[in-house]
């Protein structure tokens, strides 16, 4: 495209904010979105008395670009994400911001950043976060009448910078999701419930935690923020249930398995019980892709997974370096999964 890099060192950046040049906004007023603009301005000036600093009326995304092998820069199924997006809201009284709105304005945002996006091979990408939140002010309980759509984007580092090094979690003591509850969509208020139980895990020396039902406490759901994935032999196993968020990386892993890779496909209920029969484990989500697990621990009970503490196991391994290849374009997609940002 032509366009001159920004002078950054993208081999050291991290997974944390960095300013770029435009964001996305519009504004839902009087029953409807404006039409949009892309503006200069990083700062959100809101009433004290906004819905969402109220009561906590607020749905966001994340998703990524990249540039390809052939030098151009593409966006990873932000259909799904604008599908997603778009069910977040109507759960929580938010005004739908539509999909195909959604997918244009994503572009649009990344092209005026295009100088953010680092440079094939560098193992970095441009961090996109598109979010609603409500803007009205609200004093008694009810939805906001006013709300705002914004896209911002940031450059992000290589997550394994020096290769992944399996996990250790643990079953947590604490729910993450009621099972007619919200955990289903991506809410501001899902993370914030996390945080406490994430800081007391890393306290203990945990990387996470795995949460189980809320309504029996036996059978596996997540982690605080990503789905969880299971390999048997040749079987990809994940997790069904109403209360997880639906994982666009698991469902392209799920893909990426049965297709590509000739594994046989199971998304059923997994009881705790059957933790030590798998051979190994992730937390799949679009940071990271997939972050190898190496061992649960449940109480005073150790789950080792045979695929050990030193690195990825080898059919998390494979399925981790397909879908990156897909993404960069070093393997052929399947229809619809890369957008190209003219």
């Amino acid at each position: 495209m032509g366009v001159k890099k920004q002078d950054i060192d993208w081999g050291s950046i991290g997974f944390s904010y960095i300013k770029t040049d435009k964001r996305y906004v519009s504004n839902y007023k009087n029953g409807a979105w404006d039409e949009g603009a892309l503006i200069d301005d990083d700062m959100i000036c809101i009433s004290e008395c906004a819905g969402v600093l109220q009561y906590s009326q607020s749905v966001f995304e994340g998703q990524k670009a990249y540039t390809n092998v052939n030098g151009e820069i593409v966006i990873f199924r932000p259909d799904q994400n604008g599908i997603r997006l778009e069910n977040s809201a109507k759960r929580l009284e938010i005004p739908v911001f539509p999909k195909e709105r959604f997918v244009e304005a994503v572009k649009e945002v990344v092209k005026a950043n295009e100088s953010w996006v680092p440079p094939y091979g560098t193992g970095a990408s441009l961090y996109i976060r598109p979010y609603i939140f409500a803007t009205g002010p609200v004093i008694g309980v009810k939805p906001s009448d006013e709300y705002q759509f914004r896209i911002l984007t940031t450059p992000v580092g290589a997550y394994f910078k020096n290769g992944p090094v399996p996990l250790t979690i643990q079953i947590a003591d604490f729910d993450r999701a009621a099972p007619r509850g919200t955990g289903h969509i991506k809410a501001g208020l899902n993370y914030a419930m996390s945080l406490h139980a994430i800081v007391e895990a890393h306290k203990k020396g945990f990387d996470e935690n795995l949460y189980p039902d809320s309504a029996t406490r036996t059978k596996v759901e997540e982690t605080g923020g990503a789905n969880i994935i299971f390999i048997k032999g040749n079987k990809f196993v994940t997790v069904k249930s109403p209360s997880i968020l639906p994982s666009i990386t698991r469902k392209s892993l799920e893909f990426v398995a049965g297709h590509y890779l000739g594994m046989e496909v199971e998304e059923r209920e997994i009881p705790l019980t059957e933790l030590p029969e798998f051979d190994e484990a992730g937390l799949c989500g679009t940071a990271a892709v997939i972050s190898p697990v190496g061992k649960i621990v449940n109480g005073d009970t150790e789950i080792c997974f045979p695929s050990g503490m030193k690195e990825m196991g080898p059919k998390i391994k494979k399925l981790y370096s397909t879908l990156i290849d897909i993404q960069l374009g070093r393997v052929e997609a399947p229809e619809g999964w890369i957008c190209r940002v003219e």
